[in-house]
């Protein structure tokens, strides 16, 4: 990945922020507002912090969810932070449009192996699985928002993988391009300042480690950020932070 596809410039749109989450940190169950569409008008900037949201059951006993975006409860575009109760799992399903995750912490398993902490992982349109944890997990999940056309399986350990220079002392560690899309981990050293920039195609941000920053406001870790197209901001950060950042996939 080039420098381009972490950040694209163009100026002439400017960055509406809004924010949206839900206070607490304990359990609940599913209920009727769950088959509501939740943040899927593509057009508006969405900021949650996930720690402040409560955990909420799934069909799956010891599978539990944050949603961040829907389309539906059960099938459709969903983003979400998951988490696996130690010897929980889910039962086989496909994905017709594809998923992504990123394991967060512990130990996420399939019928394809074991991913540890950091490994990111791409199942293609088509693809099913039967996924489970013995020891208990935590990802970040992203299903059915693949193009058809994007069939590569991908199975990164980012903890072994090379960081690559980027721009100005940022580090990049690339993980999936597919056509104007780009996925990658940044790392920024404390007092990095970026140049003021918009994002053809949107932007998708998790804050991984630290706590990023811009004009409008600071994003501690856990902090899911999606900008639409064309949106712009001027980040930096003031400690050393992380970030798993995709560009280029929402509708222009």
């Amino acid at each position: 990945m080039t420098d381009d596809a972490v950040s694209q410039v163009n100026d002439t749109a400017e960055r509406t922020p809004a924010r949206s989450g839900a206070s607490g940190s304990g359990r609940t169950k599913r209920s009727a507002a769950d088959d509501i569409p939740l943040n899927m008008d593509f057009s508006q900037q969405v900021v949650i912090d996930t720690g402040q949201q409560d955990w909420i059951s799934s069909p799956s006993p010891g599978v539990w969810r944050k949603p961040l975006a829907r389309e539906a409860a059960e099938h459709g575009h969903t983003t979400s932070i998951v988490r696996f109760d130690p010897g929980s799992y889910f039962s086989r399903h496909e994905h017709p449009l594809g998923e992504e995750i990123l394991v967060l912490d512990g130990v996420f398993s399939d019928d394809h192996g074991d991913y540890g902490p950091g490994s990111y992982l791409r199942n293609p349109p088509g693809s099913g699985h039967s996924p489970f944890s013995r020891e208990g997990c935590t990802l970040f999940v992203k299903l059915e928002q693949f193009d058809p056309a994007d069939t590569a399986s991908v199975r990164i350990d980012t903890g072994s993988t090379a960081w690559l220079k980027g721009q100005g002392r940022l580090e990049v560690m690339p993980l999936h391009d597919f056509k104007g899309e780009h996925v990658a981990l940044v790392k920024w050293p404390a007092g990095e300042r970026f140049q003021p920039h918009s994002h053809f195609g949107g932007e998708e941000i998790l804050v991984l480690s630290g706590d990023f920053k811009d004009e409008f406001g600071s994003y501690p870790a856990g902090t899911w950020l999606r900008s639409p197209h064309m949106s712009r901001h001027y980040p930096f950060v003031d400690q050393d932070s992380v970030i798993w950042v995709k560009v280029g996939h929402l509708p222009v």
